[in-house]
C-alpha cells in the first residue's frame, strides 16, 4: 500500500511541470512507443487536470485497478524523471559527468578498455575543471580498475600517476566534507535556536567549531573548499552576533563566485545564498550606502539573461530580493515608504505558496508586522503576528516566535487594547519560561507593560524614561542586544517620551550615525 506521502509526491510533481516539460514528456512517452491508452499516461492526464490528489476519482475512472495503482503510479513517477533527465533545459556538467561515467562502465563491462580510458581522461578533466571532485576521485579509482586490467608498457608510470591523483582527491574531499559536515551542523543551530542567549552557549559553539574545523592552507584549497571555510566561519560568526565578522566572510563568498563566474551558472543556489548573507551582515551592521550598492549589484546578477532559471532559483530570487527590499526601510526607518511592497508581496506570494517553506513565510509575517508597527498601523501589526503566533506546528527559529509575543504586546499596548493585555502578559510569560528564552530585556518589557494599569496617565513619561534608562544598558550587551535586533524597543521608548513617531526617531539616528 503506497502512502499519503508518496501520493503527494507524484501529484506535486505532475503539478511542478511547466508546460514544455508536459510536451517534453508526451514526446518521450512517444518515442518509447506506448500507445494512448497506457495506463500510466492516462494516469498522467488525470492527475494533470486535477485541481487536488483524489484516490477514489483515479479507480472510478477505471484507468486503473487498485492493486495495480502502486505499481503504476511508480512506473510514472520514474518516466517523469527519466524524461526531465533529458531535458536540454535540466542538462548541466554534473550530468553530463556522469553520463560519460556510465558510458565508460558499459564499454569497460565489454571488455573495450581503451575507449572506456578514453572517455575517463576527458570524464576526469571535465570534473577537475568545474570542482566536481568527489565525481573525479570516483573516475581516478575506475581508471585504477581498468589499468590492472589493461596492461600496457607505461603500467608503472600510470599506476604512480594515478595513485597520486586519487591520494590527491581523497585529501580534498576529506576536507571538504569535514568542512561542509561543520557549517550544516552551525546551521541547523541558527535554524533551531536563532543566535546564541548567554556565555555558556557562545563558548559551546567556539569549542565545537575549534574542534572541528580542520587544519588547511588556504593556498592549496580549491574553490569547493574555500566556499564550505568561508559557510562555516559565516554561520559561526552568525551565531556568536559578530556581524562585522559576517560581512567578512560573505564577501569573501561572494567574491569567490565573482572570481569564478562558471560557478554561478553551475552552483546558482550557493551563489543567492552568499548574497543573502552579505546584505543581512550589512542590514545588521546598518551601512544602507553599501547595502544598496550590493542589493544593486545581485539584481543586475540575476537579471542577467544567462543566469540560470528553474523553480528552486525562482523561489530563492524571489526569497532574498523581497527579504532586503524591506530590510532597506528598516535600516533608515522609512516605514511608510516600506508598507507599498507588503500587497505586492503578498499577491506574488500566491504562485510560490507550495514552493516557500513556513519558516520562510513566518520571516515575511514579521517583516511586515515590524513595518505595520514602525508607521504606527498597530491592528495591522497585530494581525500579522497573529499569523505566527496561532500557528503551533512551527518548530524553527524559537527566538523569532519569541519576540513576535514581546512585539504582539507593545503592539496590543499601543493600539489601546488593553482588556488583552492581561491573558497575553501570562501566555507570553509562560511562552517565554517553556522556550527558556527570557532575558533581561524581556522581563524588564513584561513587567513594565504589568504595571502600566498602575500608572497615572501623568506619570506615564516618567515610567518610560526609567525603562529606556534600564534597557540603555543592555544596548551593547553581547547576549541581551539581539533583543533590539527583531524589536527597536529603545526606539519605541523615545518616540513616547519625545511624542514622535518611531520612524521618525531611528532616521534621525541613522542619519546622526551616517554623518558621524
Amino acid at each position: 500500500m503506497i502512502t499519503k506521502d508518496q501520493k503527494d509526491n507524484l501529484f506535486s510533481l505532475v503539478k511542478s511541470l511547466t508546460k514544455s516539460e508536459k510536451r517534453q514528456f508526451k514526446l518521450y512517452v512517444g518515442r518509447l512507443g506506448v500507445n494512448s491508452d497506457s495506463k500510466f499516461l492516462n494516469l498522467f492526464n488525470l492527475l494533470d487536470k486535477a485541481k487536488t490528489y483524489n484516490e477514489a476519482l483515479i479507480l472510478k475512472s477505471g484507468i486503473v485497478k487498485k492493486q495495480q495503482l502502486a505499481n503504476v503510479k511508480a512506473h510514472l513517477y520514474k518516466q517523469i524523471l527519466i524524461s526531465l533527465k533529458l531535458n536540454p533545459s535540466h542538462q548541466n556538467v554534473r550530468l553530463q559527468i556522469r553520463e560519460q561515467l556510465d558510458f565508460a562502465s558499459i564499454l569497460y563491462h565489454k571488455g573495450l578498455y581503451k575507449q572506456s580510458l578514453k572517455i575517463l581522461d576527458k570524464a576526469k578533466e571535465l570534473a577537475i575543471i568545474n570542482e566536481e571532485k568527489n565525481s573525479a576521485f570516483e573516475i581516478v579509482e575506475l581508471e585504477k580498475v581498468i589499468e590492472s586490467q589493461y596492461i600496457t608498457r607505461s603500467i608503472s608510470t600510470r599506476a604512480d600517476e594515478l595513485a597520486v591523483q586519487a591520494k590527491e582527491l581523497s585529501s580534498l574531499n576529506v576536507i571538504a566534507s569535514k568542512l561542509s559536515n561543520l557549517s550544516l551542523q552551525l546551521y541547523s543551530t541558527i535554524l533551531k535556536t536563532g543566535y546564541i542567549r548567554n556565555e555558556k552557549e557562545a563558548n559551546m559553539v567556539i569549542n565545537y567549531f575549534n574542534k572541528h574545523v580542520p587544519k588547511v592552507n588556504i593556498e592549496k584549497l580549491g574553490f569547493r573548499e574555500k566556499l564550505w571555510l568561508y559557510k562555516a566561519n559565516l554561520w559561526q560568526s552568525f551565531l556568536l552576533q559578530d556581524f562585522l565578522s559576517c560581512y567578512k566572510y560573505a564577501s569573501k563568498w561572494v567574491d569567490l563566485f565573482y572570481q569564478n563566474p562558471s560557478m554561478i551558472n553551475l552552483n546558482p543556489v550557493f551563489f543567492l545564498k552568499g548574497n543573502n548573507y552579505l546584505l543581512e551582515a550589512l542590514f545588521f551592521i546598518g551601512n544602507k550606502p553599501k547595502f544598496s550598492e550590493k542589493l544593486s549589484e545581485f539584481e543586475a546578477t540575476i537579471q542577467k539573461s544567462d543566469f540560470p532559471e528553474d523553480e528552486n532559483v525562482a523561489t530563492l530570487v524571489f526569497l532574498y530580493t523581497n527579504f532586503h527590499s524591506i530590510n532597506k526601510h528598516f535600516i533608515d526607518g522609512s516605514f511608510e515608504d516600506g508598507l507599498d511592497l507588503i500587497p505586492k508581496i503578498e499577491k506574488a506570494l500566491i504562485p510560490f505558496n507550495d514552493r516557500i517553506d513556513p519558516h520562510h513565510k513566518m520571516i515575511f509575517y514579521y517583516k511586515f508586522a515590524s513595518l505595520h508597527f514602525g508607521a504606527g498601523n498597530n491592528k495591522a501589526c497585530i494581525k500579522y503576528l497573529d499569523k505566527i503566533i496561532s500557528n503551533k506546528t512551527l518548530s524553527m527559529r524559537e527566538d523569532l516566535l519569541c519576540f513576535s509575543r514581546v512585539l504582539n504586546l507593545v503592539a496590543h499596548y499601543e493600539a489601546g487594547l488593553d482588556y488583552h493585555l492581561e491573558t497575553l502578559l501570562r501566555s507570553t510569560y509562560k511562552f517565554l519560561i517553556k522556550m527558556n528564552d527570557l532575558h533581561e530585556v524581556q522581563k524588564e518589557m513584561i513587567k513594565f507593560i504589568r504595571g502600566l494599569q498602575d500608572i497615572y496617565p501623568h506619570d506615564l513619561k516618567h515610567a518610560f524614561r526609567e525603562l529606556h534608562k534600564t534597557l540603555k544598558t543592555f544596548e551593547d550587551h553581547p547576549y541581551e542586544r539581539r533583543a533590539f535586533l527583531y524589536l527597536d524597543i529603545i526606539s519605541w521608548l523615545e518616540s513616547k517620551i519625545e511624542n514622535k513617531p518611531v520612524g521618525e526617531i531611528i532616521q534621525t539616528k541613522y542619519l546622526a550615525k551616517k554623518s558621524s
